[in-house]
């Protein structure tokens, strides 16, 4: 079973394109981060897609803890660095 990796301590600001469909790094892996660029493959991992409900910035998890993923929701706060 693979882990997931933190891919950073602090969430990624993005602007996203209302009803465009993105495709979140679930793994921590990708090199495009926050979004997926296949590094997943041969493990556990898929990436997550969804749709932007509204245009501008948002700011998408990085350490890959969130439990609003793939939306920020403070719980890098709790890693130590």
């Amino acid at each position: 079973m693979s882990e997931k990796i933190i891919a950073d301590t602090k969430p990624v600001v993005v602007t996203l394109e209302q009803g465009k469909t993105y495709y979140f790094c679930s793994c921590g892996r990708s090199a495009n981060q926050p979004f997926c660029d296949g590094k997943h493959q041969g493990r556990s991992f898929e990436p997550m897609a969804f749709n932007a409900e509204k245009e501008g910035p948002a700011y998408l998890c990085a350490c890959k803890q969130s439990n609003k993923q793939p939306f920020c929701d403070g719980s890098h706060t709790a890693l130590s660095t």
